[in-house]
């Protein structure tokens, strides 16, 4: 059974408890980051680069949804691996773009069927980037809305953090944002093998990484 949205959300502030100044240095990291990337080399930069350093964002908040360490290092992590972070980074927004020529909702389905494809890589490093895509597609099937909900649920957060803080709110927003889908991410995964189900969309998909503490962490919030 799939926990709810409001749950995931709860276990993400938990999560964030006490690490609420590293998250936000991270996110700080993340974006200044990203703006260089972009000044020095627009065009390569957004297609090759940023999707590395998206990953290590996306590993590093992981890690604070999933209680270890997060170090801001892990932010650089995706250059040890740079072609494959890079390419599968190309790929998606390649996939998004040409579906969103059929119009606008294509493409942000498909931005939601790949919006799983470097949780996957960050749980095992021997997954290529086209099978992460193509695991994120099977994983997110029937599970797209979900996660566009608790995206959704963010909209008024996100609204303030502009108009009262002048964006400087999305240093905290953004990684509540990215530990609630981390959470999303283990929850989907690891109720799936809880349950033993062994539908296409599931088995042999992702590794069990995360997986050690998910019945403290969820099934202890909702009882």
């Amino acid at each position: 059974m799939r926990t709810e949205n409001s749950i995931l959300m709860e276990n993400a502030r938990k999560s964030l408890q006490g690490n609420w100044g590293n998250a936000a240095a991270g996110t700080a990291v993340f974006t200044g980051l990203n703006l260089l990337i972009n000044s020095f080399l627009p065009g390569i930069g957004f297609f090759l680069v940023t999707p590395t350093v998206l990953f290590g964002y996306i590993l590093f908040t992981l890690s604070i949804s999933r209680g270890k360490d997060a170090q801001l290092e892990q932010i650089l992590k995706g250059f040890n691996n740079f072609i494959r972070f890079a390419l599968a980074g190309l790929l998606i927004r390649l996939f998004i773009f040409l579906w969103s020529l059929l119009f606008i909702i294509p493409g942000i389905v498909a931005s939601y069927s790949y919006s799983m494809a470097f949780y996957i890589m960050a749980d095992d490093d021997s997954v290529s980037a086209s099978e992460a895509i193509a695991k994120s597609k099977i994983m997110m099937r029937g599970n797209k809305w979900k996660l566009f909900y608790l995206h959704c649920r963010f909209i008024g957060w996100a609204i303030l953090a502009w108009l009262f803080s002048f964006g400087i709110g999305f240093l905290w927003l953004s990684p509540y944002i990215r530990v609630s889908t981390a959470k999303f991410y283990d929850d989907l995964k690891c109720s799936s093998k809880e349950e033993n189900m062994t539908s296409d969309n599931f088995k042999n998909i992702v590794s069990d990484g995360g997986c050690e503490d998910y019945s403290q962490d969820f099934t202890g919030s909702q009882g």
